[in-house]
């Protein structure tokens, strides 16, 4: 999904969705040198998903083993 950064208002960036719809996105997500008119990718990290869901597995496996 890609979005464009429409403006900043405090701790806030507002970003529009390719339907045009606006949607306010908490600055710490936005990279530092980002400005209006930029435009973002939002992406699911597939692998990273699958990393952290066997950490998690493997953490609930030793703590219900105990």
């Amino acid at each position: 999904m890609k979005v464009i950064i429409d403006r900043f208002e405090g701790k806030y960036v507002v970003v529009e969705l390719l339907d045009q719809t606006m949607v306010d996105m908490p600055i710490q997500l936005v990279p530092l040198n980002a400005k209006e008119g930029d435009v973002l990718e939002i992406k699911v990290d597939s692998e990273e998903t699958k990393r952290r869901k066997a950490r998690i597995t493997k953490l609930m496996d030793e703590l219900w083993d105990k």
